[in-house]
């Protein structure tokens, strides 16, 4: 079996385990084609601005991810941040310029609890004078 580098991201109610490994640039997202599994229009190239950030081609590794939970933003800054991960397990180098670009940094930002006699976290029933 090859070596890989796995990188975890977490992002909302997002978890994506990336593995990189040496290959010929294929992107796989829970089993299908990156760019079928990531369908909207420059989702694939915020997750793969990590490369860029670090001067890397991206067909030199093959990407494999297993993503679940949450929607498509969350899904996708998750990879993103998992790919960033596994990039700095391979060189530690790298880690300056996927910082400067924050790609390192876990976005801690999470959906606010409802509270009880409000109708979402924040939004007060509307107020009624008789």
């Amino acid at each position: 079996m090859a070596q890989f580098y796995e990188g975890i991201g977490r992002r909302k109610e997002s978890t994506a385990r990336v593995r990189l490994m040496s290959g010929s640039g294929k992107f796989t997202v829970n089993e299908k084609d990156g760019a079928a599994y990531f369908t909207r229009l420059g989702d694939l190239d915020d997750i793969l601005r990590a490369f860029n950030a670090t001067g890397q081609d991206a067909t030199k590794y093959d990407v494999s991810v297993m993503v679940n939970g949450g929607g498509t933003t969350g899904q996708t800054e998750a990879v993103r941040l998992g790919l960033a991960r596994a990039l700095v397990l391979i060189n530690g180098d790298w880690t300056s310029p996927l910082r400067k670009k924050g790609l390192l940094t876990r976005d801690a930002r999470v959906k606010e609890r409802k509270k009880p006699g409000l109708k979402k976290a924040r939004k007060a029933p509307t107020y009624t004078k008789r």
